[in-house]
């Protein structure tokens, strides 16, 4: 959803998330080096570890980035080596996509959060994080510590960059759960809108000519 006044669009833009859930709370993972620690698994378009940067004796909002980037990292490779994730829909989408370090503020309140992103090959989010935000709003939807259209706001302890974030509707989601048997079970899953600020940052111009013999494309046998 972006502002127009008929000449520019314009701050905030928002979008509605794929239906986010919490796929695990109060995980106990063993993280070598700090010992084990509680986690929590949500998913918003992906999947992510979450927990308060204080387990492993930092502090998100003024420990070096450095030191929040290597504990953020060896989280996500002990969750990946002691937890199996499942996709509702895809198996292609079950894996860890990173650890999202938190002030440990998950409760509702009128001020910020903050966190930090770290996912793929150990990247920092400048943002919040759409995903994550959406992620981290399905868990705190899922433990009853917000209720539908309670608006978070989320804040990047990188950049200062403020996301903000509301449960708009509950909706439901069927995933396999791998027992002995395979079973069917339901996961309550909610659908989040993220706000914040987008600005242009280029154009790019495509161009198609008659004599290409592969301009609409091709197959692979």
């Amino acid at each position: 959803f972006v502002p127009w006044d008929g000449r520019r669009s314009g701050n905030p833009v928002r979008f509605h998330s794929v239906p986010a859930f919490a796929a695990a709370t109060d995980l106990a993972v063993d993280v070598p080096g700090h010992g084990e620690v509680v986690v929590d698994i949500g998913y918003g378009g992906t999947f992510y570890a979450f927990l308060s940067a204080e387990q492993l004796g930092l502090d998100v909002c003024s420990s070096k980035t450095r030191d929040l980037v290597s504990a953020a990292s060896a989280v996500t490779e002990a969750v990946k080596k002691q937890f199996k994730l499942h996709h509702p829909e895809s198996e292609d989408l079950a894996f860890l996509y990173g650890t999202i370090l938190t002030d440990g503020k998950d409760a509702f309140s009128e001020e910020p959060t903050t966190n930090i992103c770290v996912f793929a090959d150990e990247q920092v989010d400048r943002s919040p994080t759409g995903s994550g935000v959406t992620a981290r709003i399905a868990l705190q939807y899922h433990k009853g510590l917000i209720q539908l259209e309670q608006t978070r706001t989320f804040r990047s302890s990188t950049t200062g960059s403020l996301f903000t974030g509301k449960a708009v509707k509950a909706t439901s989601i069927l995933i396999l759960i791998p027992l002995q048997e395979a079973k069917f079970g339901n996961y309550n899953a909610v659908i989040v809108e993220v706000s914040g600020e987008a600005f242009y940052t280029g154009t790019a111009t495509f161009t198609v000519e008659e004599e290409d013999p592969l301009k609409h494309g091709f197959f692979l046998k």
